[in-house]
């Protein structure tokens, strides 16, 4: 079990997963279409399979996607959050104590936070 990278792909409006090949060398696994402009991105097993799944923040389509880990390298849309105006940046916590990570959205166009509660 070797890091891979995950990275937002803003001008694409992609997210892509890249293997770590261990020799510090990275390869392209996959590419996700997201929503437009991709800003952030958090990686937490959100359904309790041990697999860890991407959420990620598309500022200028003001919504919060999750993309699902389906165990074999790849990963499924699951959701698609509506959110407050250009969501920036993004972190996942259990804020209300249920043992189920949440998401907090922080929003630059609103000048708030939002939280997903168990998505």
């Amino acid at each position: 079990n070797k890091p891979d990278i995950i990275v937002v792909n803003q001008a694409s409006n992609t997210v892509s997963v890249l293997r770590n090949l261990g020799n510090a060398t990275f390869n392209t696994l996959a590419t996700y279409s997201v929503g437009i402009s991709p800003q952030a991105l958090a990686v937490v097993d959100v359904n309790s399979d041990n697999q860890p799944d991407i959420i990620v923040a598309n500022t200028l389509s003001n919504t919060v996607g999750v993309l699902i880990n389906v165990g074999n390298g790849t990963f499924n849309t699951s959701a698609t959050y509506s959110v407050v105006i250009y969501p920036w940046s993004i972190a996942v916590v259990d804020v209300n104590s249920d043992n189920k990570p949440d998401i907090i959205v922080a929003n630059q166009g609103s000048n708030n936070v939002g939280v997903l509660l168990h998505c």
